[in-house]
């Protein structure tokens, strides 16, 4: 089996735990969304999509567990580093750049690695894109107009 596939299946056995029905579909829609935006953002970026993908799984995974988003971010960094060590499934270097991503991903306002950025773009892509009916949060209309001058929109 492949590590993102391995990393799918233990996320969505993580997912499945959510009780409430409405939430726990939320988390995936999520977490895929984010997924689907990262691999397509890394790899027009000319960067590594698996990573990225990698990344975009767990960016929130931390915040569905425990129910808060208080330091999420960091949390899930922390949480993401064990998970991909106890899976074996990535090397010190990536675990630093998938775990750094992580880290990073919900100050929007700031410009870090080109990694950090494909998740932090990601994410806002699926903020944006998933319903279209709410406005962009003001945090993320600088970063959404980038990305939609960027792929033409």
């Amino acid at each position: 089996m492949g590590r993102l596939k391995e990393l799918r299946k233990y996320v969505d056995a993580e997912l499945g735990k959510i009780e409430d029905a409405d939430k726990r579909n939320a988390a995936f829609v999520h977490i895929y969304g984010v997924s689907l935006a990262a691999t397509m953002i890394a790899k027009k970026r000319g960067l590594d999509p698996e990573i990225a993908s990698m990344a975009a799984m767990m960016h929130d995974l931390y915040a569905y567990k425990s129910g808060s988003y208080e330091d999420h971010a960091r949390k899930g960094a922390e949480l993401a580093s064990q998970i991909l060590s106890e899976l074996k499934l990535a090397d010190d270097a990536e675990t630093e750049m998938i775990c750094s991503a992580i880290r990073r991903h919900d100050d929007k306002l700031a410009a870090d690695s080109p990694m950090d950025e494909v998740l932090k773009d990601a994410d806002v892509i699926h903020h944006c894109m998933n319903d279209l009916s709410k406005p962009v949060k003001e945090k993320e209309q600088a970063r959404f107009h980038k990305l939609c001058e960027e792929f033409g929109m």
